[in-house]
């Protein structure tokens, strides 16, 4: 009975810092994978119900609508989630702006 219960806690530790990514883009462009313009990691606690960042693409993108952006909880995010019991649960936000001469 031991040996399940810390099965079960193993699973969920590992579970809970599984990778999360949203990804934002227009309609028939691909999915970027170079490296972003802009990322930063914000804050949110007990276990991101609590706080509320925003992130002004065109601001960073010099008045341009960025190409992409995307908010994830990388492997690290997860882990300082799982360490500190849901009290900080960081996510790691990137954008990507237009190349010079492309499109809007």
């Amino acid at each position: 009975m031991r040996l399940l219960k810390c099965l079960v806690m193993v699973t969920v530790l590992v579970a809970m810092t599984a990778c999360q990514t949203v990804t934002l883009k227009a309609k028939g462009i691909r999915k970027l994978s170079s490296e972003p313009n802009y990322e930063s990691s914000k804050s949110f606690f007990l276990g991101g119900l609590v706080g509320e960042h925003r992130v002004d693409g065109k601001k960073i993108c010099g008045g341009k609508t960025p190409s992409q952006m995307q908010s994830q909880q990388t492997f690290l995010d997860g882990f300082l989630k799982v360490i500190t019991l849901l009290i900080y649960s960081p996510h790691t936000v990137k954008v990507w702006c237009p190349e010079a001469g492309g499109e809007s």
